[in-house]
């Protein structure tokens, strides 16, 4: 759920790096050289990190303090645990 964050920011950063993905593809098609493919993964890697860092950060503020609020904590930091452990993969 992504109630307390800005959805529309979200999907605005979203469709960006979707456009980027697009360029590289053009880029391997056209032949373009390597090293300039290999800076374009790095930026959407990077968009992809900060998105991850706002989604994260609306889970906190919402779901783990709603829960932790509702007397669910344990169950909560058990949940925000697994995702901070996947969250942290994609680096």
């Amino acid at each position: 759920m992504l109630r307390c964050i800005d959805e529309k920011d979200i999907i605005r950063r979203l469709r960006r790096i979707e456009g980027q993905v697009r360029g590289i593809v053009r880029m391997v098609e056209e032949d373009k050289p390597c090293e300039d493919i290999l800076i374009q993964i790095g930026s959407i890697k990077a968009a992809l990190h900060k998105v991850g860092q706002f989604v994260l950060e609306g889970h906190l503020h919402h779901c783990v303090l709603e829960g932790i609020q509702q007397g669910n904590g344990d169950e909560i930091l058990d949940r925000l645990s697994g995702a901070l452990e996947q969250f942290s993969r994609l680096v």
